[in-house]
């Protein structure tokens, strides 16, 4: 779908930046809203699990893989879906989907009627609305700001996110000391609120949707995304260390609420202050990136990102009570500053290198086998848990994730300065965009 460039909301002063464009303004407050509830209940969905109803440590890493399910089922079929519709009526859905949701865990919990069952049935609802959010989200800023200003969008939108998780998992954590986990759902509920009053307040209307194409058309572009990353040397890569990495990363965060409360003695109330100061890593991840990749190379830099800090991940195992959380912190910061400035090195490859007829495609494609992983690691990260106990678990899965790396050392990249800008002629890849 082509954007209607026409309209007088597109034409934002550069002068001034996005922050002049009122509809911008509107989707980066209503975005950082939605974030900043998301991380509340990152901290409090586990918390009332854990508090509430006593989960095991079983039920609670299973609470992090239903969230991550959906992208398995309707990650590489929902960026065609969401193509055959307007944006935003997506979005409001997802978000009023969402608000639902979250307010039945607080009301059953009222009613002396919540259950684990009911827990897991939120998170696995919740995450398909996300896929349909994320997915409509990522493609609806160009129905909003001018071509030149994608990159300034992009920035701030990204920049806002990481700062709203980072301050939502510390109120997350304050929410449930003060006032009881469930609480923190209701916060999130409210933030998806504002989120769906900032897209109605909108003026900019989108471009009607192009006809929809035949149901088999949707199989033979999903094929051609998927044959696209295979058969490309770079991307196929990626993807490998991408899905190693996230089922390394997902099995111990899934745990890490049971390890910091059972295993360490800390208070509810502060463990959202220790995962936020924690998370702060990925804000500065995300500012430094850009200047790494500028002064060492992409390629170098993308190395340095991630070898030359997820290893530091292990110190989270020796974390103990008191000053002893300084462990966690630093482990757990340094992992985020890593996987953040990592992410935005590839994230900017993978513009400039595929194809634009193929980019939708091939960054979709790309989250799923992405994500794929990370419900996988929750699991085992929850049965390694109750089988061999949760610090040698936290073990187990911080040295795979500093193993990750080991698959970028085996690629061109520690030869190369920089990443390439366009695949290798007669590639699969290269093959597959001109077919």
């Amino acid at each position: 779908m082509i954007a209607d460039r026409t309209a007088p909301d597109l034409r934002s002063p550069r002068s001034r930046g996005l922050w002049a464009h009122r509809d911008f303004r509107l989707l980066w407050t209503g975005e950082t809203a939605s974030q900043l509830g998301s991380g509340i209940t990152a901290v409090a969905l586990p918390l009332v699990a854990v508090v509430t109803l006593d989960a095991g440590t079983f039920a609670v890493a299973l609470l992090g893989a239903a969230t991550w399910l959906p992208w398995l089922v309707l990650g590489l079929p929902a960026g065609a879906w969401v193509d055959r519709l307007p944006r935003r009526p997506v979005m409001l859905a997802a978000n009023l989907a969402s608000i639902l949701l979250l307010v039945s865990v607080p009301v059953a919990a009222w009613l002396d009627a919540l259950t684990v069952g009911h827990l897991l049935a939120v998170a696995l609802s919740s995450g398909a609305a996300a896929v349909f959010f994320s997915t409509a989200y990522h493609v609806y800023l160009p129905a909003l700001v001018a071509t030149a200003d994608l990159v300034e969008g992009n920035a701030k939108l990204q920049g806002g996110e990481q700062v709203a998780r980072v301050t939502g998992r510390g109120v997350g954590g304050l929410i449930a000391q003060w006032l009881g986990a469930t609480a923190g759902l209701l916060a999130d509920a409210a933030s998806f609120l504002v989120s769906t009053l900032c897209l109605l307040s909108i003026r900019t209307r989108e471009a009607p949707p192009e006809s929809s194409p035949r149901s088999s058309g949707l199989v033979r572009e999903v094929r051609e995304g998927l044959r696209f990353v295979v058969g490309d040397p770079y991307l196929r890569a990626f993807a490998a260390f991408g899905a190693t990495a996230n089922f390394a990363l997902q099995g111990y965060q899934a745990i890490q609420v049971v390890f910091l409360v059972r295993t360490v003695g800390v208070e509810p109330g502060a463990v959202g202050v220790v995962v936020a100061c924690a998370s702060v890593g990925g804000v500065f991840g995300a500012s430094v990136a850009r200047a790494v990749g500028t002064r060492f190379g992409t390629a170098r830099g993308l190395l340095l990102c991630h070898v030359g800090t997820v290893p530091f991940g292990l110190l989270m195992v020796a974390t103990g009570p008191g000053a002893g959380l300084v462990f966690f912190v630093a482990g757990a910061f340094l992992v985020s500053a890593g996987i953040v400035a990592t992410n935005v090195i590839l994230g900017g490859f993978r513009q400039s290198y595929c194809p634009p007829e193929l980019l939708g495609r091939v960054v979709a494609t790309s989250m799923f086998l992405n994500h794929s992983t990370i419900p996988l690691g929750a699991v085992l990260g929850g049965a390694l848990g109750v089988w061999m106990g949760i610090r040698p678990t936290m073990a187990v899965m911080t040295a795979l994730l500093a193993l990750s790396g080991l698959i970028l050392v085996a690629t061109p990249l520690r030869r190369q300065r920089d990443l390439p800008t366009s695949p290798p002629r007669g590639t699969a890849a290269t093959a597959s965009a001109s077919d």
